[in-house]
């Protein structure tokens, strides 16, 4: 059930104007500046920091800050158990063929495919956001009481209401309810992947029922009709990821956003050629070919293997292989600064709530 005060209380303890929050998209698409603006906007910027090395986070911040002095968030990728490498010679056979196609060397998994957590979760304390926000599970007791005993908020993703529970245990200050229409990584970390995939309208109002912290809604949501109706079914704010990926201050590549441009509704779908876990993006010659040669490694390893790749390409405004993300709202994306984009959200949920309410 909708309440009336959820969306006022929860912006008030953000600190922010608006309850409307920028996906914290892992891999370069959420620079400081754009989480800067979003921020000055009146909304919660969020940097994605989970691939970022700890060094980097610390720069990263302070260029969030060298911009703006409001509310912003930092997220990470919760710790993950470890798993026995795969032989990864036939993906490393395919891989190599591609970068010879960008003029690249054979490509070679990292010894170390992802940073270090602890490290980075000392960065993030150093930086101080106002939110620290995570997925893929739920971190150590320890590293949630080291953020709330500095008072910064601690939010956590879930795709099923068990997630949920269990974040809530944990003692979050509230959840990301990530509907199945969602672009990029699924959060899911509470038992088998199709369990998680459970979209937003049906996601939001159960996962509302069942915790007492406030809950995010996100996947999907583009405009205001959308967050308009997040409200209804009981979101106290909401997290729009794909809707700010063809903005001015998104680091997405021109070509990137040109797919954006042209992308409909089925335009998207689930793969795990890009990092070994599931993920929404649109297809394209490295996720066609890994996939059909089965040649997928466990995360992290896959994400080291293809990691050199994805970037080359993206530099080079190469299609083919870099990761095209994008949930299944990408139809009603649109250009523009973000600061345009938070003020129009704003305005079409305000004209969608009147217009409910007759």
């Amino acid at each position: 059930m909708m309440d009336p005060q959820a969306w006022r209380r929860f912006s008030e303890r953000l600190g922010v104007a608006h309850s409307i929050i920028q996906a914290p998209m892992a891999g370069g698409l959420t620079p400081p500046e754009l989480v800067a603006a979003v921020s000055e906007a009146g909304g919660l910027g969020s940097l994605g920091a989970a691939y970022v090395q700890p060094e980097d986070i610390v720069q990263q911040a302070r260029a969030v800050r060298s911009l703006t002095s409001r509310p912003y968030a930092i997220n990470l990728f919760a710790p993950q158990p470890a798993v026995a490498p795969a032989d990864p010679g036939p993906t490393l056979a395919i891989l190599e063929r591609f970068h010879a196609a960008l003029g690249l060397p054979p490509p070679v998994i990292p010894a170390a495919a992802m940073p270090d957590f602890a490290k980075q979760v000392e960065a993030v304390l150093d930086a101080a956001p106002t939110v620290f926000s995570f997925t893929f599970g739920i971190p150590p007791a320890p590293v949630l009481e080291a953020f709330r005993s500095r008072g910064i908020l601690v939010v956590g993703t879930a795709t099923n209401v068990r997630e949920a529970q269990a974040l809530e245990a944990a003692g979050v200050d509230a959840i990301v309810a990530q509907g199945s229409e969602a672009g990029g990584h699924r959060g899911s970390f509470g038992g088998s992947f199709d369990a998680g995939m459970v979209g937003t309208m049906a996601l939001v109002p159960q996962m509302v029922d069942a915790v007492r912290v406030p809950v995010i809604a996100s996947g999907g949501i583009m405009d205001g009709r959308g967050i308009a109706a997040a409200r209804m079914l009981g979101a106290a704010a909401v997290q729009l990821g794909t809707a700010f990926l063809r903005c001015q201050e998104s680091s997405a590549a021109a070509a990137h956003k040109a797919l954006l441009r042209e992308a409909r509704d089925e335009s998207s779908r689930i793969t795990r050629a890009f990092s070994g876990r599931p993920a929404r993006a649109i297809p394209n010659e490295l996720t066609t070919t890994l996939e059909e040669a089965g040649a997928i490694l466990p995360f992290p390893q896959q994400h080291g293997a293809t990691r050199t790749l994805r970037a080359a390409s993206s530099k080079q405004n190469d299609t083919r292989f870099m990761a095209l993300w994008a949930g299944q709202g990408i139809g009603l994306s649109r250009e523009g600064s973000a600061a345009d984009l938070v003020r129009a959200l704003v305005a079409e949920t305000d004209a969608a709530l009147s217009a409910v309410r007759g």
